[in-house]
C-alpha cells in the first residue's frame, strides 16, 4: 500500500511540476511575442521616420514659407525617435500623424507640389507605411491581450506573480479619436 501511495504522490508532483513548467514557458513565449510585435511596429516607424526628411525637403522647395507646419513635422518626428515607452511612443506617433495630415493639407494649396512625382511617390510610401503601422499596432494589441490574459487568469497568474511577469500596455488611439461622433437625425 505504501508503494501505491508513494507512486500516486510522485505522479501528482510530476504533474504539478510539468504544469508549472508549461505555464511558465507559455508566459515566456507570450512575453517574447509582445516584444517581437513591438519591434515590428518600431521597424515601420523607422521606415516612416526615414521618409519624412525627404518629404519635408520636397515640400520646402514648393512651400518654404509654411515653416510652422514643417517645424511641427520635424518636432513630432524627433519625439517619436526619443520615445522610451509604449505610452510615449503612442502619443508621439499620434502627434506625428496629425502633423503629417497638416502637411498634406498644406500641399493641397500647391498644385505644382501635388503634381511633383517625388512628392506623389513619398505620399504613396507614407500611406503604405501608415497601413503597415496600423496592422502592426493591431497585431501588437492582440498579442498583449493574450499575454495580459495569461498573466491575470488562474492558475497562470500565480506563476506570473512568482516569476515577475508584468502586464504590458496597449497602443491606444488619442482621446480625440476615441470620442464617439455625435450623430444628428
Amino acid at each position: 500500500m505504501n508503494i501505491l501511495y508513494l507512486a500516486i504522490i510522485i505522479i501528482l508532483v510530476i504533474i504539478v511540476i510539468v504544469t508549472i513548467i508549461h505555464m511558465y514557458n507559455n508566459l515566456v513565449g507570450l512575453r517574447n511575442r509582445v516584444k517581437n510585435s513591438y519591434a515590428q511596429i518600431d521597424v515601420q516607424l523607422k521606415r516612416r521616420n526615414d521618409l519624412i526628411p525627404n518629404l519635408v525637403e520636397t515640400v520646402k522647395g514648393y512651400a518654404g514659407h509654411e515653416k510652422g507646419v514643417l517645424e511641427e513635422v520635424t518636432k513630432a518626428r524627433t519625439s517619436v525617435m526619443n520615445a522610451s515607452s509604449v505610452e510615449e511612443a503612442s502619443e508621439a506617433n499620434n502627434q506625428l500623424t496629425g502633423a503629417l495630415k497638416s502637411l498634406f493639407a498644406v500641399a493641397e494649396n500647391y498644385p505644382d507640389l501635388k503634381a511633383n512625382s517625388n512628392f506623389q511617390q513619398l505620399q504613396t510610401e507614407l500611406a503604405d507605411t501608415e497601413d503597415k503601422i496600423s496592422y502592426a499596432r493591431q497585431f501588437y494589441n492582440d498579442v498583449v491581450l493574450k499575454y495580459n490574459n495569461a498573466c491575470q487568469q488562474f492558475p497562470s497568474s500565480i506563476i506570473a506573480g512568482m516569476f515577475g511577469f508584468n502586464e504590458e500596455e496597449f497602443f491606444q488611439a488619442p482621446e480625440a479619436e476615441r470620442a464617439v461622433p455625435e450623430v444628428k437625425f
